[in-house]
């Protein structure tokens, strides 16, 4: 392992063994990319020490929580984007119809290791409990959408801002670094020709039970790692310098629009706070978006972490 992954961002989800299989899993959910994916370059790292393939695998589920046909679209165009981007770089990625837990049990079969990235919603840890208790070899989670892991950051659920911000902030030198990217030793594009077509969205579109009361938008903004290193750049080229007098001006367009990208984990928090560091910006603007990307944003996730009834309103106090 590199410098680049922070010991603290890795954990072990069973105790079983790396085993002497065909490949390395890396079962991509949360982290939609294939740059600043700590999880991905861990799971190419592995894949290397091991002089073995890696194989990307993603599961669509039809009935993910209150999705619909706008942000299954979303989503479907950041899969479509991070597959291409990722067969640049030589590995081989599927995207097989199914719950994302039997998705990835189903690719850990015949695997030397299974590494996936993490999240936070009470199903999400379901789906990853649900992996590292049936498949054979190790599952190892890597964080990589905030940029302080959760755990460190706090041991306990926070209140406010005001009480997780300066444990975040003492910590930011440690875990705000680039991420170099590593090369696959053994290339996998090959193995990747099972699963979903992506090529024709449309037809995937029109073949899953959705709600469609809600349009698709995709003439205003696409899904994507591409699309988000795109709308970040269109920030600070043209709209940055006006950020902290206009941020909550809604007549204005001050903003970043980065949040969809971030949600879908198309583009990294730690990438673009280093970008908005290196902007040469005003620092009263560099401070407040950061304030905004990092704690704000890393708050409620310490919540949904933290509270089990996260989503009672009578345990939001």
């Amino acid at each position: 392992m590199t410098s680049d992954i922070q010991q603290q961002r890795v954990q072990y989800l069973n105790h079983n063994d790396v085993l002497d299989r065909d490949h390395v899993v890396y079962w991509m959910q949360a982290s939609v990319r294939s740059s600043y994916n700590h999880a991905l370059e861990y799971a190419i790292q592995q894949a290397n020490a091991l002089a073995q393939p890696l194989v990307v695998v993603f599961g669509l589920t039809e009935d993910y929580p209150e999705a619909n046909l706008r942000s299954f679209a979303f989503l479907l165009e950041g899969l479509q984007d991070v597959q291409r981007l990722l067969t640049v770089r030589g590995v081989g990625m599927i995207v097989c119809l199914g719950s994302p837990d039997e998705v990835a049990i189903e690719a850990g079969r015949h695997a030397s290791l299974l590494v996936t990235d993490r999240g936070y919603l009470r199903h999400q840890r379901k789906w990853r409990d649900n992996v590292a208790a049936a498949v054979a070899c190790r599952v190892t989670q890597v964080e990589s959408d905030v940029v302080v892991p959760v755990e460190l950051a706090s041991t306990k659920r926070e209140h406010s801002a005001r009480t997780l911000r300066p444990k975040i902030t003492k910590q930011l030198d440690e875990f705000l670094v680039a991420l170099r990217p590593t090369v696959l030793d053994h290339p996998s594009t090959d193995l990747g020709q099972d699963g979903l077509d992506l090529s024709d969205l449309d037809k995937i579109l029109a073949g899953l039970n959705l709600d469609r009361s809600v349009s698709r938008l995709s003439q205003l903004y696409r899904g994507g790692e591409s699309e988000a290193r795109q709308t970040l750049q269109n920030f600070l080229d043209s709209r940055f310098a006006n950020y902290t007098q206009n941020r909550n001006q809604p007549q204005t367009d001050d903003v970043s629009h980065l949040s969809k990208y971030l949600h879908y984990g198309h583009i990294s928090p730690v990438e673009i706070a280093l970008r908005i560091e290196e902007s040469g910006a005003a620092e009263e603007n560099i401070d407040a978006y950061l304030e905004e990307l990092i704690v704000r944003r890393e708050l409620p996730i310490n919540f949904v972490f933290y509270e089990t009834d996260y989503d009672r309103f009578s345990h939001w106090s």
